[in-house]
């Protein structure tokens, strides 16, 4: 039987998967550095404060994304194992959350902005599927942490505003 996330990681199209992850890596980059910055100015405190913490989030699960992509290209390219990228992707978390639609200033922030979350989001699950599929759901009990949205909120909040 073929392992169709298999067989994509580990094939030529797994090129198109790399170069769309990338490419959102760098658009998200050049925007937050960029036109997000000019937006960001015009947001209510409070709006301006879920922008902060949304780009914390948007950044960290596109650097986590970016991360499983070149381990699979170093997998590819024959300069890893698959057993040493294994080993190395336990350290990539594929779950960062999002307030995404659920906060009621979601509406409020910048269209680009939302639509780079959406799309990082959209990303990130297509990449946990194949990961899934091709490693197994294979966890460490240390990694399973329950979902609580008010710790995240308050931990983004502290690294946000460096308390």
């Amino acid at each position: 039987m073929v392992n169709l996330a298999e067989h994509r990681v580990f094939s030529g199209s797994f090129k198109k998967l790399y170069g769309e992850g990338m490419h959102l890596v760098e658009e998200a980059a050049e925007y937050l550095d960029g036109d997000g910055r000019v937006h960001a100015k015009s947001l209510t405190r409070i709006t301006a404060t879920l922008y902060a913490a949304e780009s914390m989030r948007l950044t960290t699960r596109l650097m986590q994304i970016a991360s499983w992509l070149l381990l699979q290209r170093a997998a590819n390219s024959g300069e890893m194992t698959r057993d040493q990228v294994a080993a190395e992707k336990s350290k990539v978390r594929l779950d960062t959350a999002s307030a995404f639609e659920a906060d009621q200033c979601w509406g409020e922030l910048p269209e680009p902005f939302r639509d780079l979350v959406g799309r990082s989001l959209r990303l990130q699950a297509l990449v946990q599927r194949m990961d899934g599929e091709v490693y197994g759901q294979r966890r460490r009990a240390d990694d399973r942490r329950t979902v609580n949205p008010v710790s995240d909120q308050i931990t983004l909040l502290k690294t946000a505003f460096g308390r």
